[in-house]
């Protein structure tokens, strides 16, 4: 049986601010790699590519109001700090 990848201590490092934003970030970057995790068979945020992010933007957040999407859009931010990469969403 296979550990389930650890999304809180992927994001310690690049987790600042008040304990309900990193509560909320925590959130919903685990709602992020659920959906990934559904749809590409891929959990571990190592794995993920630009694409990924960009399908959860676009197709798995259309229905949600603009600000819910900007509160994802931060997590996404903080995700691919953390991941190195120089990825550039803007929805």
């Amino acid at each position: 049986m296979s550990k389930s990848f650890d999304m809180e201590l992927f994001l310690a490092s690049a987790l600042t601010g008040a304990r309900t934003t990193r509560i909320r970030h925590l959130r919903q970057a685990k709602v992020i790699q659920v959906a990934i995790s559904n749809r590409w068979h891929r959990d571990n945020p190592w794995t993920w590519q630009r694409k990924h992010l960009d399908w959860f933007l676009k197709q798995h957040m259309n229905q949600r109001s603009d600000s819910t999407r900007y509160y994802y859009l931060l997590t996404i931010h903080l995700l691919t700090l953390r991941l190195g990469q120089s990825w550039r969403f803007h929805y």
